[in-house]
């Protein structure tokens, strides 16, 4: 059987993505495993799996997997790679709640990741705890985008070292997002990001929300905020108006084929 695919990026942070409504796919854990690994299969850093929604004022049903099977609620790269896609600014159906895409002036892609979740309850964290200082080395601040992260503010070099272990520490029950920034100015930071289920990566979107929401909770930030990864640039505005997220930046289509299941 014959799968198609399209290989799309953004800022290096790569993704298959399938689309069901058109290519019934039955995603097992083996197959979506062999997809991912970057010498037996295509190769990327998430599965993204395109479905009919069945939520109203939705365009497009997207799941988002980790190289290891586990199902993330929301990625922000490869959200907007879906709405670079799809076209036409889909509303996107994921399990973070419906997220509108929009194209800017310039064309780029943005997409509305809505509220940060800031209690330590729902980030998840597995005890009641301050999330702005994580009773961790280094005190870093936590919020869910869909999906949890943990951010630091002393440079990026820990994401590299220290990243997996932080990964599953004790305190994040469904694993976290380990995001280390490098403040530049107060519109201005550089980010590494260890992506729980996938390792370091060149970029990660919902990394980049959380580092700016965090900062800004920090004191250390503006809402309107440049993140340089090592992947490229992307604009996140936390906009006071709605607490609602915006990020910005660019999509690109690689190429397409089909893949044998």
């Amino acid at each position: 059987m014959m799968i198609r695919f399209h290989k799309m990026q953004g800022l290096g942070n790569d993704f298959v993505i399938i689309d069901r409504r058109h290519s019934p796919f039955d995603a097992t854990l083996h197959t979506m495993s062999q997809i991912c690994d970057r010498r037996l299969g295509v190769g990327c850093d998430q599965l993204v799996l395109l479905d009919a929604p069945d939520r109203e004022g939705a365009d497009v049903m997207v799941r988002f997997f980790n190289p290891d099977g586990s199902e993330a609620g929301a990625c922000g790269n490869a959200s907007r790679c879906v709405a670079a896609l799809v076209g036409d600014a889909p509303v996107l159906q994921t399990r973070a709640g419906l997220l509108p895409s929009f194209v800017t002036a310039e064309g780029e892609i943005g997409v509305d990741m809505g509220c940060p979740v800031l209690d330590w309850q729902n980030v998840p964290l597995a005890r009641e705890v301050d999330t702005l200082e994580l009773p961790l080395p280094g005190g870093p601040a936590a919020c869910s985008m869909g999906n949890p992260h943990a951010t630091f503010f002393d440079g990026v070099e820990r994401a590299g070292r220290d990243g997996a272990a932080l990964e599953r520490d004790p305190l994040f029950p469904e694993r976290a997002n380990i995001g280390c920034a490098e403040i530049i100015a107060r519109d201005a930071i550089t980010l590494r990001v260890w992506e729980r289920g996938a390792g370091l990566t060149l970029a990660c979107g919902s990394g980049a929300c959380a580092a700016v929401v965090n900062g800004v909770r920090r004191g250390l930030l503006d809402r309107l905020c440049k993140v340089t990864m090592d992947g490229g640039s992307l604009r996140v505005h936390w906009r006071e108006e709605d607490d609602h997220v915006l990020m910005i930046g660019p999509a690109t289509h690689v190429f397409e084929g089909h893949f044998p299941i």
